[in-house]
């Protein structure tokens, strides 16, 4: 990859690859004042969705999200849910990226697709930059404001924000284990466990709902953009977003947080800097959000937070588990998913032992 392409870009891969005169043209008609032509560039990272930086002549930019080619989940590719939440957000999150365009049609690109507005800024994978690390202290910032910005989301009022229709009422817990219990059973290959215990026991297990909170899905450091300053101006991949328990969305984001004292098949598995020097660990995460929520959410942390550990764990196994499944049968050829077989086992011997701990 040439180093003079923006940071967390590369070359677009073949099997990805876009129309780019059929774009400018449909841009036209919407009346974006494009200049042609176009340049495109895909972002690394980002496992389900395809995203890209689009560029025009005259050097303006902004991000076009599209789901990919192949078999997938038509829920976790939903562009018209994903851009109607963010535009919503707009006028109640400065962090949440503006709204360009959204095309409903396959008949421009293949799929739905949409544009949003290019935040610039430094995004978290595996290690933290010089100019955001300049501490311990620092660092405790850092991971107490991703926990704060979740919990500020969580109680935000859906009715204000326009997205009360999001919400199906009671229920949500049930249908987040029947639900990921279905995908993993249609999408596990033989080179994965039958996890069948694991789900007997969340399905028997399940906590009564807390709340109906907006839910961003998929929080996590390498969906934040900060600034220089290590504060946060732009939130992305909203494509799991609902309303439900606050709680699940937790379990979740900490799915993806290894700490140092992980044994060292979870360590393997580290894609952000959870474990740098200063970090919260997962025990002071869900204490430091169950004391900003307060009340029955904080109650219902502290009495079944294995059960929301052993959740997040299962469902990120799940969704690996999809995409492994596309990548063997030839939907992907994309060479970062060769390890997530071995990945989606990691997860659910997590997830196991997590269950004989309590």
């Amino acid at each position: 990859m040439s180093s003079s392409l923006p940071a967390r870009t590369s070359e677009v891969r073949s099997e990805d690859s876009l129309d780019l005169g059929v774009l400018l043209q449909w841009a036209s008609e919407q009346g974006l004042d494009f200049v042609g032509p176009l340049s495109l560039l895909q972002f690394q990272g980002g496992a389900s969705n395809l995203t890209y930086l689009v560029t025009d002549s005259v050097g303006r930019s902004c991000v076009l999200r599209k789901p990919p080619h192949g078999k997938k989940a038509a829920s976790a590719h939903d562009m018209g849910r994903e851009a109607r939440v963010l535009s919503a957000l707009g006028p109640w999150l400065a962090a949440a990226p503006n709204v360009i365009a959204y095309c409903d049609s396959d008949s421009v690109l293949g799929t739905p697709f949409y544009l949003m507005e290019y935040v610039k800024g430094h995004i978290l994978s595996s290690e933290i930059p010089d100019e955001l690390n300049t501490g311990e202290a620092s660092i405790r910032s850092l991971s107490e404001s991703m926990v704060d910005a979740l919990a500020a989301l969580h109680q935000a009022s859906v009715v204000d924000i326009g997205l009360a229709d999001l919400d199906r009422g009671d229920g949500y817990v049930e249908r987040q284990i029947s639900g990921w219990s279905k995908r993993y059973r249609d999408a596990r290959t033989p080179d994965v466990p039958e996890a069948e215990v694991l789900m007997d026991w969340l399905k028997a297990n399940q906590p009564p709902d807390v709340g109906h909170a907006l839910i961003h899905g998929d929080w996590r450091f390498d969906n934040l953009v900060l600034d220089s300053q290590g504060e946060l101006i732009g939130i992305l991949d909203w494509e799991m977003s609902t309303v439900g328990d606050p709680c699940m969305d937790l379990g979740a984001a900490l799915a993806y947080w290894v700490q140092t004292d992980d044994d060292p098949a979870f360590r393997n598995f580290r894609l952000q800097p959870t474990d740098a020097p200063g970090m919260l660990t997962r025990t002071e995460v869900v204490e430091r959000y169950g004391r900003k929520m307060g009340g029955e959410v904080e109650q219902s942390l502290q009495a079944n937070w294995q059960f929301y550990e052993i959740y997040g764990l299962f469902r990120l196994a799940v969704i690996i588990q999809q995409i492994w499944a596309r990548y063997q049968s030839g939907a992907s050829t994309n060479s970062r998913f060769a390890g997530f077989g071995l990945a989606v086992n990691t997860l659910i011997s997590r997830a196991q032992s997590q269950l004989e701990l309590g």
